[in-house]
This record gives C-alpha cells, sequence and structure tokens, in this order.
C-alpha cells in the first residue's frame, strides 16, 4: 500500500469540496454548465459542435473539475447525449459527478403526437424523463437529479414520494432542485424527513450583483437546510461586459448572449467589477471578480460556468485565487442597492446568516452570536 501524500491538484479547481451537510460526494468547486454542451441552441444560447464540446470536457477534466450539470432538455437534448458519449469514450463515467434535470418538456424517441405528460412535476413525467436520461447519457445512475421548477399543481406529498423512489432504486443519489420558492423547498424537506424520504441537498436559481433576490428567502433557507446553493448567471449570463468589450463584439458582428442589449445595471455592475479586477492585478477579469464575489458571500456556494470553447471556461477558475476584501465587496453591492422588503428591512436578518443583524431580538442586553461565516479563496492580490 502507498502511503505518500497526495500530489497537490494542477489548478484549484481540483481542490474538492463536500457538496453540503445532507450530501457527503466530493465535487469541483465550480460546475460546468451543459448550456455549452450541444449546438441546436447556439444561436441564442452558445454551444459548439460535438468535437468543441469533447475537448470542452477534457480541458474541464483535465484541470481537476469533476461536477457538470445538464438537463433533458438542454440543446434538445443533445448535452445529456454529447456527456454521455464523452463519459462512455474515455471510461470516467464513476469518476464525473453527473446532474440533470426534470421537469421541463423535452423531445422523446419518436417524437410522439401526445406530449402532455412530458412535462411537470408528476410522477410519470419523473419515470419518463429519468428512463430517458439514463440512456441518453450512458448511465446507470445520476448523481443529482434536480426538480427543474415548481409546476404549482402536482403535491408536495406525490413529488418526495416518487424522488425518494428513485434513490432507494439506487437510479438517483442525491435530490436538487431550482427556481422554486422557499417555503415550497422548506415545506419538502419537513415532508421528507417526517417520513423518512430523501430530502433537497442543492438548490439551483439565479443571483448576481445586478438581481440579488435569492438573499432574501432562498439562501437563508438553504443554509438553514443544510443545502448547497449552485448559482446561475452569476457573470450575468455574459452581459457584464465593459463599454469597450461590448463595442468590440458588435464590431466583430458578435451579439450578447440572447441577442439582448445590455441594461444600465448590466453596464454599472460592468464598470464596478472592471474596477475591483484592476484592483486584484495579477490578470483577473471582471468576470472572476463577479465569481469570487459570489464565493466569498456564504459557504457551499458552487457557481456554474459556461463557455463554448475550453480557454473561455478555464478563464474562470482564476476567481478561485482571489479574496476580496470587505470594502470591495461593499463597493460591488452598491452599485445596484438591493432591497430586502418586508420584514427584513424593519426587523432585521439573522446574523448567523448575514452580516448585518438584528436589532430587535434583545432590547435589555447585549448578546454574542456565531459570527457570519463565508467561504474565502486564498489570494488578494497579484
Amino acid at each position: 500500500m502507498d502511503f505518500a501524500p497526495m500530489p497537490q491538484p494542477k489548478t484549484e479547481l481540483g481542490r474538492y469540496r463536500i457538496l453540503s451537510s445532507t450530501a457527503g460526494v466530493r465535487v469541483s468547486p465550480l460546475i460546468l454548465g451543459g448550456m455549452s454542451l450541444g449546438a441546436a441552441w447556439s444561436e441564442g444560447f452558445g454551444g459548439g459542435s460535438f468535437e468543441d464540446s469533447y475537448k470542452l470536457l477534457d480541458a474541464w477534466y483535465g484541470a481537476g473539475g469533476n461536477f457538470v450539470d445538464v438537463s433533458n432538455n438542454y440543446h434538445n437534448g443533445e448535452s445529456e447525449i454529447v456527456l454521455g458519449k464523452w463519459m462512455a469514450e474515455r471510461g470516467i463515467r464513476d469518476q464525473i459527478v453527473v446532474a440533470t434535470k426534470y421537469t421541463q418538456y423535452y423531445k422523446p424517441a419518436g417524437d410522439p403526437d401526445q406530449r402532455i405528460n412530458y412535462a411537470g412535476n408528476h410522477s410519470k413525467s419523473l419515470l419518463l424523463s429519468v428512463r430517458d436520461s439514463l440512456a441518453k447519457l450512458q448511465t446507470e445512475y445520476i448523481d443529482v437529479l434536480y426538480l427543474h421548477w415548481w409546476d404549482y399543481t402536482t403535491s408536495v406529498s406525490e413529488v418526495m414520494q416518487s424522488l425518494d423512489r428513485l434513490v432507494k432504486s439506487g437510479k438517483v443519489l442525491y435530490l436538487g432542485i431550482s427556481d422554486t420558492p422557499a417555503w415550497i423547498v422548506s415545506k419538502a424537506n419537513e415532508y421528507a424527513r417526517a417520513h423518512a424520504l430523501t430530502p433537497f441537498s442543492i438548490y439551483q436559481g439565479q443571483w448576481n450583483l445586478a438581481l440579488r433576490d435569492l438573499e432574501r428567502d432562498i439562501i437563508p433557507m438553504a443554509l438553514s437546510e443544510g443545502m448547497a446553493i449552485a448559482p446561475w448567471g452569476v457573470m450575468g449570463a455574459g452581459k457584464f461586459k465593459t463599454e469597450a468589450e461590448v463595442e468590440a463584439r458588435t464590431k466583430a458582428g458578435i451579439p450578447l448572449r440572447h441577442n439582448r442589449p445590455q441594461t444600465e445595471d448590466d453596464k454599472k455592475v460592468a464598470a464596478a467589477l472592471d474596477k475591483i479586477a484592476q484592483e486584484v492585478g495579477g490578470g483577473a477579469t471582471g468576470a472572476n471578480v463577479a465569481l469570487a464575489w459570489s464565493l466569498a458571500k456564504f459557504p457551499s456556494i458552487f457557481p456554474l460556468v459556461g463557455g463554448w470553447k475550453a480557454d473561455q471556461a478555464l478563464s474562470n477558475i482564476e476567481a478561485l485565487n482571489i479574496k476580496l476584501t470587505k470594502e470591495q465587496i461593499a463597493e460591488l453591492e452598491s452599485t445596484v442597492p438591493f432591497q430586502r422588503g418586508v420584514p427584513y428591512n424593519v426587523f432585521g436578518t439573522d446574523p448567523v446568516n448575514t452580516a448585518e443583524g438584528n436589532w430587535t431580538t434583545l432590547f435589555g442586553a447585549v448578546a454574542g452570536h456565531i459570527r457570519h461565516n463565508t467561504r474565502t479563496p486564498t489570494r488578494s492580490g497579484p
């Protein structure tokens, strides 16, 4: 037996972390988003050929990445097909942590005339989607299965019992939920615990410096439930670009993602990110700073990153080496002020989960608490 110490990872992407307190699997700190795999939606979402996708996956894996997020419908199913073929040809299925999703309508084999039950949160949609995802991914199990969003028609009991049957069958290891109100997730997890079922271990939703709504209820709920958080859109879905960057893309005839222009908030955030990137130095980009901000805010944050070319995706790894100061974080967050709304703006927040605190808890004495916990990377400057 070899007792030699393990070699240091090639990059910080290979410094694995436990997913959450309810999911002990070890994953890379950034997740490769499956919108980059496939070409069917390339005009609006980006993407490339199977060859491009293979190069991207090889580079991600070579840098230490092991966490990949796809869906039953991304690129009309191509994302799962590409990932499945790549894992099979490389013989590395068990080394990859695969996350996929059900709920959205997907195009099954044969393109049936009646499509009504190929979407939704209900048991039949779940069974069909997972059956076909397993085939496309060329695997016997899915590491993380997300409910993609809440359909408001299926009961919590049906959802949690159906998902738990998949876990007990060995076809799914962990459960996630995406783009669903906090009260539903909390109710579902409480139902699962009360009935000895599998709870949700990770939440996925949109979060960035221009759109911080997740901090109102979703993130406090996830922290309370012991769930990881996988934010998408941290870099503004490609909209956090400086004026010079936008001008260069325009001259080259390359539109912004989704062919949508920047908002005024996007421009403000882009300028602030560029300023902090210059302060950090070392070749850091605004996108790196955006990711570093998300990683510094709360523990168990695993941002999704994209880029259909290998160098685009790998450039995000530098964010793992950046440590922002409290002053830099405050400056970034002042760019687009975030209002928590009632009751938080009146009665405060939980000081364990935020850095703001609650002035109403004790009127007659001062009491201590465990300070707000963040996960901080390692480098603060060039």
